[in-house]
């Protein structure tokens, strides 16, 4: 006779105890980022010059003479914008400055392209020592190399004509040193797949490496642009007569020894900063991730 062994009881399994629902977040969520509350006030404290500029452009010599001066115009008073726009120097000063800035631009997008791709890609004798002192030249001040920059242009018979304010500008180290710092953010891989091909470095630069380099000639074209639009103490020395006056120089006349336009210089301002402000915009985007991107080696 088997005598069967009792079975161990059961435990019974503890019952499942339901998670509780995750509680939401009470409080305020603004529809924007917290960095905005800080950003905002710097950005209207910066807007306040263009404001006050736009503002004196409409108002009268009275109001802008007026102590304590007028915060709000009165009215639009137009006789500044007509006084500058009836000026029958104003369309050639204009067009000076549009010629001078849109060589200098094209020139530093051509020599910094072929200058900055030397220095990233190409290793010769001296290359460091050279790229060195080029950039060395970046930290001396206008003022010391003014007067042999001058005797250079008078020497070439280039005083008191556009080509004095044109060839000094055609390259500058700034543009060949940005080039190269993002050229070697690119990968070497496309270029040498390239020259397997049979291009020359001439046509990898003009046909692969500028393509991809939108971001950093776009940077180079904005800074260019507003350094020689800008520009008064260089055509101030090298220019002499009213025909080949810049627009920056040109506004100077309607300041006098006695009397000035106060509402014609602040309209010739205005319209002198338009173009500026319009080609920063305008390459807002690209001149952000080219700064970004150019320093990623060195």
């Amino acid at each position: 006779m088997t005598v069967t062994s009792p079975l161990p009881p059961r435990t019974a399994r503890p019952a499942t105890v339901a998670a509780p629902p995750p509680q939401r977040k009470t409080g305020l969520r603004l529809p924007f980022s917290a960095w905005h509350l800080l950003l905002a006030p710097l950005a209207l404290l910066f807007a306040v010059p263009m404001i006050w500029l736009l503002l004196s452009s409409v108002m009268s010599n009275a109001e802008i003479n007026k102590f304590p001066p007028a915060l709000w115009p009165s009215g639009i008073h137009l006789g500044g914008y007509r006084y500058v726009l009836g000026n029958a120097m104003f369309p050639r000063w204009f067009a000076n400055s549009l010629i001078v800035s849109a060589v200098a631009v094209a020139s530093n997008l051509l020599f910094g392209s072929l200058g900055g791709y030397a220095f990233a890609r190409m290793r010769f004798g001296g290359s460091r020592l050279l790229l060195g002192l080029m950039l060395a030249t970046m930290a001396i001040p206008f003022q010391l190399t003014m007067i042999p920059t001058f005797l250079v242009m008078k020497r070439l018979g280039l005083i008191d004509t556009l080509g004095a304010l044109i060839v000094p500008s055609l390259v500058t180290p700034f543009a060949v040193f940005l080039l190269r710092q993002f050229f070697l953010s690119l990968p070497r891989e496309l270029e040498e797949a390239a020259w397997i091909d049979g291009c020359s470095r001439l046509r990898v630069l003009f046909l692969i490496v500028l393509p991809l380099s939108r971001p950093a000639l776009s940077t180079v074209a904005v800074l260019t642009f507003l350094s020689t639009w800008n520009d008064l103490t260089w055509p101030l020395i090298a220019i002499n007569h009213d025909t080949q006056y810049t627009l920056q120089l040109g506004l100077t006349t309607f300041q006098g020894q006695h009397h000035t336009q106060w509402a014609a210089v602040m309209a010739g301002n205005v319209i002198t900063v338009l173009p500026v402000l319009l080609a920063f915009l305008a390459a807002q985007k690209t001149f952000i991730q080219s700064i970004t991107s150019s320093g990623l080696k060195g």
